[in-house]
Parts: C-alpha cells; sequence; structure tokens
C-alpha cells in the first residue's frame, strides 16, 4: 500500500495552537490604535482573531497585560535594534543619527506602531498604570538611547556641546507630533502633507543645529 500523504500532517487546531499568542497580539495592536484602549474589549480582540475569549485568558490575565505584552513584542524590540546598532556604528555621528531616524520613521512612525503613541497621550490620565509602564519600558529607554548618541557625536567632536538630555526632548518632539498629526489629521488632508519629507526636514534642521563647524556640512 502506498504511503498517505497525510501522515506526517498535524491537525489544523495542533498547528494552530502555538500561534495563537502572535494572533491575539496582531488582533490586539489592531484594535488598540483602532480604538484606544478604554474601548477595546477582550472579547472583540479573541473574535478577531478566532478565538474565544476563554482562549485569549489562557495567555493573558486581563487588557492591561495584553496590551503589555503587544509593547514589549512589537516596539521593545525596535528600540533594542538601534541600541545595538550605536553600540556597533563606525561611521560619523551625523550618519548615525541620521540613519537612527529615518529606521524610526520606518519601523514605528511609518507603521501602525504609531498609534500607541497617541493611545497614551489620549488616555494616561485615566489608566496611568499603562501610561507608567510604557514611559518606564519604551519612552525612558527611547531618551537614554538618544542621549547616548548626541554624546558620542560630542565625545567625537562631530557635535557641539549641549545638554544631552534637553536636546533629546528637542529631538523627540517633533517626530511625536507628525505621529498625532498621521493619526488625527491625516485623514482630512491625505495629499497636502509628506511625512517622509517631514522626516528629512526634521534631520536637516537637528544636523545642522547639532554639527560644529568643523563637521562636513549636512545635505
Amino acid at each position: 500500500m502506498p504511503d498517505c500523504p497525510f501522515k506526517n500532517a498535524k491537525p489544523r487546531w495542533a498547528r494552530r495552537k502555538t500561534a495563537r499568542p502572535q494572533e491575539l497580539l496582531a488582533a490586539a495592536l489592531d484594535l488598540f490604535v483602532e480604538r484606544g484602549f478604554a474601548a477595546t474589549r477582550l472579547e472583540d480582540v479573541a473574535a478577531l482573531a478566532g478565538v474565544s475569549k476563554g482562549t485569549l485568558y489562557l495567555y493573558f490575565a486581563n487588557k492591561e497585560e495584553l496590551f503589555k505584552a503587544v509593547v514589549r513584542e512589537n516596539v521593545v524590540p525596535v528600540i533594542g535594534e538601534a541600541e545595538s546598532v550605536i553600540d556597533s556604528f563606525q561611521g560619523p555621528s551625523i550618519d548615525l543619527f541620521r540613519d537612527i531616524m529615518l529606521g524610526w520613521w520606518q519601523r514605528i512612525g511609518d507603521t501602525k506602531l504609531s498609534g500607541i503613541s497617541k493611545l497614551i497621550m489620549a488616555e494616561s490620565g485615566n489608566f496611568p498604570e499603562v501610561a507608567r509602564f510604557y514611559h518606564e519600558e519604551v519612552m525612558s529607554r527611547a531618551q537614554r538611547m538618544i542621549v547616548r548618541m548626541l554624546e558620542r557625536g560630542m565625545a567625537r567632536g562631530e557635535f557641539r556641546a549641549l545638554d544631552a538630555a534637553q536636546a533629546t526632548q528637542i529631538v523627540m518632539a517633533p517626530m511625536l507630533v507628525l505621529m498625532m498629526w498621521k493619526h488625527t489629521f491625516q485623514v482630512c488632508s491625505p495629499d497636502t502633507f509628506s511625512p517622509h519629507s517631514y522626516v528629512q526636514s526634521v534631520i536637516d534642521l537637528l544636523l545642522n543645529g547639532l554639527a560644529t563647524r568643523f563637521t562636513q556640512p549636512v545635505p
């Protein structure tokens, strides 16, 4: 008798079981960005992922833990990658700065992940524990990363001496504004504003304010 072509196949439910946490996180990200934290219901997340609400509770105890998992799965690793780039980068600091800023836009700003920042800003007053978690694991870590990048440039004589902590706030502010605009007003004027051009302009303005007079002019 010829071998059965399906003898090594696993049942569909067995194959899907290990994928369920990822499916739940993907569904949760969609709903958190679309509806916000307060309006997102766990039963809707489960339905969008194609599982029962009881199945969701096998992996996540409550909505807050689900949100934390979404951030740790999608946002925190991007910061870790940027930190690794700073650690290993061998070129000029102006090139590193440009790479980090454009990389942020490609990995966060130009994706649905940018909607998480709006969620935090809009709902931090009602959910302080969620805001505190995001500040500790995302914002504070991102700020430390930028400080290191600026201090690298100063130590190499490529950036002028400045207060790196204050400059970090200035670096982050226009990017946060861009994310707010994207999730608030872009639907009203989709063709009158280019986020990519905005990011390029921010890089140009910041680098030409950071670079010393001995540094090659930034194009």
